[in-house]
């Protein structure tokens, strides 16, 4: 019944502005707002809607993933725009936040509302 549906996922913020200011200033993601809420139009026609919500508690996990071609190149570049990478001890994360150990290299941040998302690896 739904196989042919376009679905896409979507997550919650505490403050649409600054979520709006981070995906396109830090992030360089392309933004559309309409009725009090965003649509991240990602690579290859994917698109994420974001969503206000009053007493927002970000997920545990990861919302977002972005696959890149050179991890360490994407964590230069994102911490050279002030993005802090999250540091772990299980799974362990280097001192620059990105894990090695096993599955694909990975490394996870936060959006301004605390939601975690992650470039990994490609390949």
């Amino acid at each position: 019944m739904l196989g042919s549906s376009a679905a896409f996922s979507g997550f919650a913020v505490d403050d649409v502005d600054a979520a709006r200011a981070f995906y396109t200033d830090v992030l360089g993601l392309e933004v559309e707002t309409a009725n009090g809420m965003l649509t991240l139009h990602l690579g290859g026609g994917t698109n994420v809607l974001v969503y206000p919500k009053p007493g927002h508690t970000p997920a545990t996990f990861t919302v977002l993933n972005f696959p890149v071609p050179d991890i360490e190149q994407a964590v230069d570049e994102l911490t050279a725009r002030g993005v802090e990478f999250q540091h772990y001890e299980h799974p362990p994360t280097d001192e620059r936040g990105i894990m090695r150990a096993g599955g694909p290299l990975i490394a996870w941040f936060t959006d301004p509302a605390g939601n975690v998302f992650s470039v990994l690896q490609e390949g």
